[in-house]
């Protein structure tokens, strides 16, 4: 098993410096044909940090390990709102734009629960999945269009990154795009075979693998491009990267890999019945922490990576059969649930109060 986890670890790396080169590529050509920064970070640079996601649920489709699939796509997400939010908050505050919670908030809410909806059966049928990939294409093409219309004039280093980015040949954008395809190609291929592998030596499904270890691994792009604008103090594009990502997992990640696989997509029970509701809940608890004062205190990033631990305990547990787990779901719902419940609301009409305050002052 020693080998096998060695090459999770090359495989993770290749996937990792695979986006890298395909985001530098893209963007290069992108800036060439005149794009601004704006564009290319809401869509080249948003959809190349989600690239390991789509290699790995993509080349596991394939191969019939669809078990792994879905877990890398409902695992991503859940990771991505309470690891990634939780830890980026604790190191700053992060400020949440009006647009996040006016648009891709509400849009990250509704295509999560599109996608239990489309799976409450056990299968994502090809329709659906064509659907899904067709929202992702419309999705980035309202970006693109909103982004033209509402750009704003680029600071100095905009335009000298620009500049600098668009400097590189054509030729060596193009070699950077096909390096980064395939090492994104090869990575996925040795993460894939490793994860099935350790799964069957641990004795666990690989769901639980894909749910936490492949769905972490996949998501360190994030975890860099978020932790990093936050300690830079670019804290709305901490926030901007980790729900424009979400969105894509389900929508271009989840539809690419329902297509691929030619019979569509079937979706295990346990993450029908478990996975699939707590990814829900974390997007829609998104939404009234994020109205607090449009921020996420450092408080609320503590509880979002509490929440994490909890859930991969769950799973750890369920996976090993712990004789502690009938306790620990009784302890989750019968008291963690109610009182999360309980403190979005609070949350929420406090923030609904505030707002009509400062109205009223206002007139």
């Amino acid at each position: 098993m020693l080998i096998q986890g060695l090459y999770l670890f090359v495989g993770l790396a290749l996937l990792v410096y695979g986006a890298h080169r395909l985001v530098l590529g893209a963007s290069a050509l992108a800036y060439r044909a005149g794009l601004t920064p704006l564009v290319v970070g809401l869509t080249i640079v948003a959809y190349g940090t989600s690239a390991p996601e789509m290699a790995v649920s993509v080349k596991a489709a394939w191969s019939g390990q669809v078990d792994l699939a879905m877990g890398n796509i409902v695992g991503s997400n859940i990771f991505n709102v309470l690891f990634i939010l939780g830890v980026s908050a604790l190191i700053s505050p992060l400020i949440v734009s009006r647009q996040l919670i006016r648009l891709d908030v509400p849009i990250m809410i509704g295509v999560s629960a599109l996608l239990y909806f489309f799976s409450l059966d056990g299968h994502l049928a090809l329709w659906e999945s064509a659907a899904l990939l067709g929202g992702a294409i419309a999705y980035t093409v309202f970006l693109i269009r909103m982004a033209r219309r509402e750009a704003t004039p680029e600071s100095a280093e905009q335009k000298a990154e620009a500049k600098e980015a668009a400097g590189a040949s054509g030729l060596a954008s193009v070699a950077s795009i096909l390096v980064g395809l395939a090492l994104l190609v090869f990575g996925s291929r040795l993460m894939v075979d490793a994860a099935v592998s350790i799964a069957s030596a641990l004795g666990v499904s690989s769901v639980v693998i894909g749910l936490t270890i492949v769905a972490a691994g996949t998501s360190l792009p994030e975890v860099a491009t978020s932790v990093m604008a936050a300690i830079k103090g670019e804290r709305d594009i901490a926030v901007g990267n980790v729900v424009g990502s979400n969105i894509f997992n389900i929508l271009a990640v989840g539809g690419a890999s329902g297509l691929v696989s030619l019979k569509g997509l079937p979706v295990p029970e346990g993450i029908v019945h478990f996975d699939m509701p707590v990814m829900v809940a974390t997007a829609v608890a998104c939404l009234p922490i994020f109205f607090t004062g449009h921020l996420i205190a450092r408080w609320e990033g503590f509880v979002f990576l509490a929440y994490y631990v909890a859930y991969t305990a769950y799973l750890v547990m369920t996976a090993t059969q712990h004789a502690s787990l009938a306790v620990y779901q009784d302890a989750m719902l019968g008291f963690v649930i109610p009182l999360t419940i309980v403190t979005l609301i609070v949350v929420l009409v406090r923030a609904v109060s505030s707002a009509r305050t400062e109205n009223s002052n206002a007139t």
